[in-house]
């Protein structure tokens, strides 16, 4: 039986024909610091962050330019038809005509008990906020990433273990099948070591699936397609090498970490945001003043002047006088009506005004009262989640400082553990070749060897990971 070298070639297969799909200048090799950056950039959580983040950046560019007047502009043109009041006369008059009014107001607030001012810096704690929150999320997702390439590095180092074992197996197997042909053992022998073969075999095959697994994992994680091959970087790492860790306080841990951590950060950010926000709602109870300008001009297309002549038209009466009753006549002379022109209209009928108003808030339904009352409940509120944070934080880090420790600890118990299982092997190994033990108890040490070896790779990237969750605390990049 031979299946390793069947193995092989199915591995042989499946890499050729990755390689195949592997778009141009992609590089199917990754190292944690690349996985790291490319999720961070890719992730959608991230992206949905970044919106939330430029939403806040706008609202706080909105509040500034509130401080800026109001000012609007209004027109309109039609016509009028029957009795109604000439816009330019102010007269009642019986025809149709054609009408324009133009007019633009400007408002100024000059003081409203700082609200401007509150709900601008209301508003930038709330952006520091966002993008605090956004910090945190990509070291968030900075470490998950690390937990994924980790797990997937676990599960290469356990393939080339079982590999290993196949290989020692298999090599055991053709010795064996030696003795056999020379005499010296049984058939049993052979048919033993053929299952073990079998059964190494068999655990390579679920490593290799586990391994494609965390690989898609990782994938689903750095967002990429599944399409594109995918195999992380072995660095040349020793886990003695990140045993600092162990003399450090975990207080101290804390301490660092709550000068940059994004979730207490944040929630401080928002303990501000929310007092200001309280500063400008006790600003509504108070009068504010303000200052009015409006200008305005209007056209009428009946509008006419009335020009007199010395052309004389004839006479008309207009009287008598006594005793002789004589008629008396006035003259009557020839008068011009012509339509005031557009341009001189527009200026004749120009108006401004100029208006300083003074708004006392006397009765509003108690709206501005429980506005205020709203906002004292939201900072007590956010004064509990910044207090929540803190405390979850440091709970976080004595807790990942005690994982640290037990990693440390169980490490080198694998380690102790796996070069005793290794020099049980070796000397199991000689015995057999001198035919002074049987072949199942060789497969038995075998057996323990492969499982020490295990779980020493299992406990060396367990104690890499909880040292980076250390790192992750400290504020330091997470790479290899």
């Amino acid at each position: 039986m031979r299946l390793l070298p069947f193995i092989l070639l199915l591995s042989v297969l499946i890499n050729t024909m990755a390689l195949a799909q592997r778009p141009a200048g992609l590089d199917d090799t990754w190292s944690l610091e690349q996985c790291v950056q490319y999720g961070v950039s890719h992730n959608i959580s991230i992206k949905q962050d970044s919106l939330t983040a430029k939403l806040a950046h706008y609202t706080l560019l909105q509040s500034q330019l509130s401080q800026l007047p109001v000012v609007s502009a209004n027109g309109g043109y039609g016509r009028s038809f029957g009795r109604s009041v000439d816009p330019t006369s102010n007269q009642f008059v019986d025809a149709d005509y054609n009408f324009l009014s133009a007019s633009a107001n400007g408002n100024l607030l000059v003081f409203g008990w700082m609200q401007v001012r509150n709900t601008i810096a209301k508003n930038k704690y709330s952006l520091e906020a966002s993008i605090a929150d956004l910090d945190q999320l990509k070291d968030d997702v900075s470490l998950n990433i690390a937990n994924s390439f980790l797990s997937t590095l676990l599960a290469k180092e356990q393939v080339n273990v079982s590999r290993n074992q196949v290989s020692l197996s298999q090599a055991q197997l053709e010795q064996t099948k030696a003795f056999t042909d020379a005499g010296r053992l049984p058939e049993l022998n052979v048919a033993q070591l053929e299952s073990q073969v079998a059964s190494d075999s068999s655990n390579l095959i679920t490593a290799i699936a586990s391994y494609n697994s965390a690989v898609l994992d990782l994938k689903t994680l750095l967002n990429l397609d599944f399409s594109i091959p995918l195999s992380v970087k072995v660095p040349d790492i020793e886990a003695e090498e990140q045993l600092k860790v162990s003399v450090m306080d975990p207080e101290n841990i804390y301490q660092v970490a709550r000068t940059h951590f994004g979730s207490v950060k944040g929630s401080l950010l928002r303990v501000s945001s929310a007092e200001k926000s309280l500063a400008a709602a006790k600003g509504g109870l108070y009068p504010q003043f303000s200052i009015n300008y409006q200008a305005g001009t209007n056209f009428a297309s009946n509008y006419q002047s009335y020009q007199y002549t010395n052309q004389l038209l004839g006479y008309t009466p207009i009287g008598f006088v006594s005793p002789t009753r004589d008629t008396v006549y006035q003259p009557i002379y020839k008068t011009l009506t012509p339509m005031i022109p557009f341009g001189t209209q527009l200026s004749d009928n120009f108006r401004q005004t100029l208006m300083f108003n003074i708004n006392i808030p006397l009765f509003n339904s108690w709206q501005s009262q429980y506005s205020v009352r709203q906002a004292k409940i939201n900072l007590a509120s956010m004064q509990l989640n910044e207090y929540n944070a803190e405390l979850t934080l440091k709970q976080n880090v004595y807790r990942a400082h005690n994982n640290a420790i037990g990693s440390i600890q169980k490490y080198y118990a694998a380690k102790r553990a796996a070069e005793a299982a290794r020099r049980a092997l070796d000397f199991a190994k000689k015995r057999y070749d001198l035919g002074l033990t049987s072949t199942v108890d060789l497969l038995v040490t075998q057996n323990s060897d492969f499982v020490a070896a295990s779980n020493l790779v299992g406990a060396k990237y367990d104690l890499i990971f909880k040292l980076k969750v250390i790192d992750y605390y400290l504020g330091k990049e997470l790479k290899l």
